[in-house]
């Protein structure tokens, strides 16, 4: 006997949407929900599977029998089945078992669980994500931090592997252990977002959380969605955002997650050249379906809805977004255009940042990693760009870090390794990465990219930083290249902590955190870090000294602010063109002994009136080597004098 009631959640305006590809709050009507019929609590389940012969519900109440408990199929050809079972309750383990038309028998997890089992089994549980949260004033005020005029300093981490427990190695930190420890210590670093590598169910470490089954599950691994939410508001109650990677791009092939759900191409995409990602051995959306694109936009609305988080960085965009991506020729087949890109996986995209801004506004951001010149991704959609509030600066990352791991003595050969930037940085909003993926698989850490000797490897990585925190653009930092962590990230393993007893690490980490708050506190550095009206070159051409000078400007006119390099372990006098009129003070020296520098004090010891680098007057500064310093303009009237005698 059949103990399935007949129950149903979904309207008639739900099933329309959902055909649609236009119903973006699945979570509400799919999955395992509290309920109650003829007085009866119990919980109200429901799956789609339309190619499905029967579906039953297995779990811990039934000895995991396929018989006992089947699912009644919705009359409007929606392919969803569902009923309601009684005296069920939270914490009640249950997979579906699909029988296929051919007779096979498969065991699915939830693609709507909010909660999984963490073991082989990987069982769904019936739960819930209430909480009361505390972070009313932060939702309120967010959109000022998470405004594109707002500066956005990005602090990107593991959860597995940021920290470990100190008794216990191997064992995870539960997020309410976590937020003790890394809420005062991002509030004390000045960052303004952490962003966590994946946070949803996966079944495999060495994926990192990219290979996703349970897309609105919170990774057990670390507690439940409770503990999660707590870390979230704590987070929030101390005024940091929240940016969660999300993985729209594919999803494994484990025989209880997506893949061949109901015994046919369901969430992936039939055809091998569009559904099967070659590097990966994993499956793609099929972003040409209408229920697959409301089971995605569904899956983020949840996360910025249900967790308040701020921001979803959509990871492998690029391999979403164009038909060859990995493939060889004869690999893949063409648009109807005869093109690469994949229309319906940018359709879905614009789709995707329209139905999020529209339900968020300003109060979320959405950022792409993308690595190809894909035009327009930050443009939005109304105007026929994808509709991204940022996207990573790939560009620039990889020329960079080329840039800093040539000995100084070969830089004038790739000196405009480090200008190239500034001719495509406002084609879109950009965010500067320095990301997980490059100090993993032999890329070595970023301290370690760095040449020379270990005085030198500090001093180019805190060079770097300052190029990098007064650069336009939003920042990126991953965790452990604050303090120059040695060793590539290892997923299996805590940071190593214990470095910050050795100066050059700790004064590595102080200058980090004076360089948040220099580009916090400081609008020069943020309010045009998207517009042509924010950066000017003084110096870009200087090949035989690898010096660059540029300046960092506000909306006020007097708020300008000059950065200069000195990319050379040698200490150079150095002569500038500025604007008539104007004082330099030097506030930011990245060789001082505070950040475990050599000490040398960089000095204006003349100013002149003279034309030069285009300008009516010049200053000459002495530079520290491998050094970035700052320098403030103060309006006032002084003498046509020497500021200071230099002192050789």
């Amino acid at each position: 006997m059949n103990s399935v009631k007949t129950y149903t959640l979904f309207t008639e305006q739900d099933i329309y949407l959902f055909k649609e590809g236009k119903h973006y709050k699945l979570y509400e009507k799919f999955g395992a929900h509290s309920a109650e019929k003829d007085g009866v609590k119990g919980i109200y389940f429901s799956v789609w599977a339309p190619n499905a012969k029967k579906v039953s519900v297995i779990g811990n109440f039934n000895n995991w029998n396929h018989n006992d408990h089947i699912l009644f199929p919705r009359w409007d050809e929606s392919g969803i089945w569902e009923g309601f079972i009684a005296d069920l309750t939270w914490g009640t383990l249950y997979k579906y078992a699909i029988e296929t038309p051919r007779g096979e028998i498969l065991e699915k997890s939830d693609p709507y669980a909010l909660s999984w089992e963490q073991n082989i089994q990987a069982a769904s549980m019936v739960s819930t994500n209430w909480y009361e949260w505390n972070d009313k004033e932060w939702l309120e005020n967010r959109w000022k931090i998470n405004s594109l005029n707002a500066p956005i300093s990005v602090y990107e981490m593991h959860l597995g592997s940021w920290l470990r427990n100190e008794s216990e190695p191997e064992r995870f930190l539960n997020y309410r252990d976590v937020a003790k420890k890394l809420v005062p210590y991002i509030k004390e670093m000045g960052f303004t977002h952490v962003e966590f590598m994946p946070l949803m169910e996966y079944p495999y470490d060495p994926s990192w959380g990219y290979q996703i089954t349970g897309f609105f599950a919170a990774n057990s691994r670390f507690g439940s969605p409770q503990d999660l939410m707590f870390l979230i508001d704590e987070l929030h109650k101390n005024e940091i955002g929240v940016i969660l990677d999300w993985v729209p791009s594919h999803f494994p092939g484990d025989a209880n997650g997506l893949h061949r759900f109901d015994g046919s191409y369901l969430y992936e995409h039939e055809d091998p050249r569009k559904g099967f990602h070659p590097d990966w051995k994993s499956h793609i959306f099929n972003y040409g379906r209408n229920e697959v694109q409301s089971f995605l936009i569904s899956n983020a609305m949840f996360w910025l809805e249900r967790y308040h988080a701020d921001g979803l960085r959509v990871d492998a965009v690029t391999s979403m977004l164009h038909l060859d991506y990995s493939r060889n020729e004869g690999e893949w087949e063409p648009n109807i255009y005869g093109e690469n890109v994949n229309l319906e996986a940018k359709a879905f995209l614009q789709d995707f940042n329209t139905a999020v801004y529209k339900e968020f506004g300003d109060n979320i951001i959405t950022i792409a990693e993308e690595s190809s010149d894909f035009p327009m991704l930050t443009k939005p959609v109304h105007d026929g760009g994808v509709g991204f509030g940022m996207k990573w600066m790939m560009g620039w990352m990889h020329d960079t870090l080329d840039y800093f791991k040539e000995d100084p003595l070969n830089r004038k050969f790739f000196h405009h390794k480090l200008t190239f930037a500034s001719m495509y940085m406002y084609n879109e909003n950009y965010m500067m990465p320095l990301s997980h993926d490059e100090v993993v698989h032999g890329k070595a850490s970023l301290i370690y990219k760095m040449p020379g000797d270990e005085w030198q490897k500090f001093a180019n990585l805190r060079a770097l930083y300052v190029y990098m925190f007064t650069h336009p653009g939003a920042k990126l930092l991953f965790m452990g290249d604050e303090f120059g962590q040695t060793g590539e990230w290892n997923f299996k393993q805590s940071l190593d902590w214990h470095l910050l007893q050795y100066p050059v690490h700790k004064g590595l980490q102080t200058l980090v955190k004076d360089l948040n708050h220099l580009y916090r506190y400081e609008p020069a550095f943020y309010e045009n870090q998207f517009n042509k009206d924010g950066f000017e070159w003084v110096e870009a051409d200087d090949l035989e000294n690898s010096v660059y000078v540029y300046l960092r400007k506000g909306k006020k006119k007097e708020d300008v602010f000059m950065v200069v390099l000195n990319l050379t372990p040698r200490v150079i006098d150095y002569k500038i063109g500025v604007n008539a009129g104007s004082h330099w003070e030097i506030i930011f020296n990245s060789d001082d002994e505070r950040y475990a520098g050599s000490g040398v004090q960089p000095e204006i010891f003349s100013e002149q009136f003279e034309d030069y680098m285009r300008h009516q007057k010049s200053i000459s500064i002495q530079l520290p080597p491998l050094a970035g310093i700052v320098l403030k303009r103060k309006d006032k009237k002084y003498k046509q004098n020497r500021i200071k005698q230099h002192k050789r």
